[in-house]
């Protein structure tokens, strides 16, 4: 009852990734721990904005839109903003810049189908593939795929190591609390409801959103390329499957 004025909920809740362990082995666990979770908060009255952490990320997010009957604007996911910050670091480490100068984003699946958006990626506008030359680094599609790479499994690392990931998600959620309680309207890539956006629907993904007091205020149509396009629709059907195997 006390959250029922609350304006962000948040849900971290959630088995523990092991290592060894891939974001969407956790799902039945955690689909089982939203159920008696989300209803609980939906019961309570709470209509502000509901922003869930716990992984599989997209997936959960998806469910826990489906159980609470919010509007779909306000129900997103944490997505790939660490993903996304991550490999501006690692951009900025290899071109010898300050990261903040680097425009780029991992959108998809917050795990291992993520997509790095390199058509569109920038240093102060200028392309990558420009200012690699510039600079004189290499930007071959191998130094591409490693850095990719490097972005994608970085959690499996830390996990390895620490057994659990916890500062970076949580300067990403506080990110994420921060454009909505002040109503900043950043774009992020959050995860949030597909409704036909490149031929994609009735799936949650971690996509460029506006996020503002009113949770997603608008998607960003990103021109993506047409390769770029078809691994989102790979990474949207792959998760889609599991989605089917799932009790909602």
């Amino acid at each position: 009852a006390d959250i029922a004025d609350a304006g962000v909920v948040i849900i971290t809740a959630g088995a523990n990734q092991k290592p060894g362990e891939t974001r969407l082995d956790l799902v039945s666990k955690n689909v089982s721990i939203f159920k008696s979770i989300v209803p609980q908060i939906t019961h309570s009255g709470f209509d502000g904005i509901l922003l869930v952490v716990s992984n599989p990320v997209d997936i959960l997010t998806y469910v826990a839109l489906k159980l609470s009957g919010l509007p779909a604007n306000r129900v997103i996911g944490s997505g790939t903003v660490l993903d996304t910050a991550r490999f501006k670091y690692v951009l900025g480490e290899h071109l010898g810049v300050d990261p903040r100068n680097v425009h780029a984003r991992i959108v998809g699946e917050h795990g291992d189908s993520e997509i790095a958006i390199w058509s569109l990626a920038n240093v102060s506008g200028i392309p990558i593939d420009v200012f690699s030359r510039l600079r004189g680094r290499e930007h071959s599609a191998e130094t591409m795929a490693k850095i990719e790479n490097d972005v994608k499994n970085s959690a499996y690392k830390i996990i390895e190591k620490k057994h659990a990931t916890y500062y970076g998600i949580a300067m990403s959620v506080k990110r994420i609390c921060e454009a909505i309680v002040r109503d900043e309207k950043p774009i992020l890539p959050v995860s949030n409801l597909m409704e036909g956006e490149y031929g994609i629907s009735n799936i949650a993904l971690s996509m460029p959103a506006v996020v503002g007091a009113e949770g997603i205020e608008y998607k960003v149509p990103a021109p993506f390329s047409e390769d770029e396009q078809a691994r989102l629709r790979e990474s949207a059907d792959m998760l889609k499957s599991v989605i089917e195997k799932l009790d909602l």
